[in-house]
C-alpha cells in the first residue's frame, strides 16, 4: 500500500486486519517511517501480507531513503524468477494499492511528484495491478456532486497515464467490507504463472523497478525511479541554494532583533542542503558505468509511466497546486 503521507495508508490496512491502531495520520506528520508487514490468515489456508510502505514526503526520512526502503523489501521478500533461475523472497506480489484523499481539493506539487514517481516505480506492465484508491469518502459532505466531480478529474487526468494502461480507481468507503472488496478484486484479477512459463512471462507483470534491480541487475539510482529521484534531489538542491542567497542578503539588511531568527533559519537551511547534497552524490551515477549500461546494459520488458499532462504542468510552471473542483 502506497501513497502521500496522510492519504489513509494505515487505515486501509487497519481495516483488512481488524487492527484497533491510529486510523489516519494527522495530515502533517507521517505515522509509518519503515515498512511494516501485516500476516491475515484465511480460511482454506489462504494467506494475506498487506506492507504499509511510508510516503515519499515523509516527516523524518528523505526521498532517497524511503525509494530505497521500498526497493530493498521488493528485492528481499517478492518472487520473481530470476535470469540464473533462481527466487528472491517468498512472496508473491499481487497488487499496488495507491491511497489519495478525495477529500483534498488540490493537487499538491509534492502530490504530483509523489504520483510521478509512483508511476516510475511501478512500470507499464504492471500497471493493471494498480488500484487508485480514493480514502474519505465516508466523510462526503452533503452535496456529493463536489466530490464525484473530483474522481473524475483525477481519473480523466492526473490518473490518466496509469488508468490507460490497465489500472482501475476504486472508492474506499473506511470499512472492512470495502477494503477486502478493492483486495478480492485484485486477487480475481491476477494471472496466475503456469509451470512451464518461460522467464519472459514470469516477469511480465512485475513492477517496473523490480525488474530493474533483479531481472537487469541495476542499481537502485540506475532504475526509472532512481534517475527521476536524481533529477528531482538536483532541482531541489539548487532552490535551496537561491533560499541561502536569499536569507545571506536578508541578513545584511535586517535590524539587529530580526538577525537571530534568520540566522537560526539560515543554519537550518545549511543542513538541509548538506543533506541534499549527500543524496544527489549517493544518487549519481558515474560516468564510465553510464557508458557501460548505453552499451552493454540488460533490456527490461516493461517501460515506465510517465505521469504528465497537469501534473507535469504544475511541476514546472511554478504553481504550488491545481485546484480540483
Amino acid at each position: 500500500v502506497m501513497g502521500p503521507t496522510g492519504s489513509g495508508k494505515s487505515n486501509f490496512i487497519n481495516k483488512l486486519t481488524g487492527s484497533q491502531e491510529e486510523s489516519r495520520a494527522n495530515g502533517l506528520k507521517s505515522c509509518t517511517q519503515d515498512i511494516r508487514e501485516f500476516i491475515v490468515n484465511l480460511d482454506g489456508g489462504k494467506r494475506y501480507v498487506f506492507v504499509d510502505t511510508p510516503g515519499f514526503d515523509d516527516t523524518y526520512k528523505s526521498d532517497r531513503e524511503i525509494l530505497r526502503t521500498i526497493a530493498d523489501w521488493l528485492e528481499e521478500n517478492c518472487s520473481l524468477l530470476h535470469h540464473k533461475n533462481r527466487y528472491r523472497g517468498d512472496v508473491k506480489l499481487t497488487g499496488v494499492v495507491y491511497t489519495h484523499r478525495i477529500s483534498d481539493n488540490r493537487m499538491s506539487g509534492s502530490v504530483c511528484k509523489n504520483l510521478d514517481l509512483f508511476g516510475k516505480l511501478c512500470g507499464e506492465n504492471a500497471a493493471q495491478r494498480v488500484r487508485l484508491v480514493t480514502t474519505m469518502w465516508d466523510k462526503q459532505p452533503a452535496n456529493t456532486t463536489i466530490w464525484q466531480n473530483r474522481a473524475s478529474q483525477l481519473e480523466g487526468n492526473f490518473w490518466k497515464p496509469l488508468i490507460s494502461l490497465g489500472a482501475r480507481h476504486e472508492r474506499f468507503n473506511n470499512t472492512q467490507k470495502s477494503a477486502w472488496n478493492i483486495v478480492n478484486g485484485l486477487v480475481q484479477a491476477r494471472t496466475p504463472l503456469v509451470q512451464g512459463q518461460s522467464v519472459d512471462a514470469s516477469v511480465a507483470n512485475a513492477l517496473l523497478i523490480q525488474e530493474e534491480m533483479v531481472v537487469a541487475e541495476k542499481e537502485l539510482n540506475e532504475t526509472s525511479a532512481g534517475k527521476t529521484l536524481y533529477s528531482r534531489l538536483r532541482q531541489a538542491l539548487l532552490e535551496q541554494k537561491h533560499a541561502l542567497k536569499d536569507l545571506g542578503d536578508a541578513l545584511a539588511e535586517k535590524d539587529p532583533n530580526a538577525r537571530e531568527q534568520l540566522r537560526a533559519e539560515r543554519k537550518k537551511a545549511e543542513a538541509e542542503m548538506q543533506k541534499l547534497i549527500e543524496d544527489v552524490e549517493r544518487m549519481k551515477i558515474p560516468f564510465g558505468r553510464r557508458i557501460a549500461l548505453f552499451f552493454g546494459g540488460k533490456k527490461t520488458h516493461s517501460v515506465r509511466v510517465c505521469v504528465v499532462s497537469h501534473c507535469q504542468h504544475v511541476m514546472t510552471s511554478g504553481r504550488h497546486s491545481a485546484r480540483l473542483k
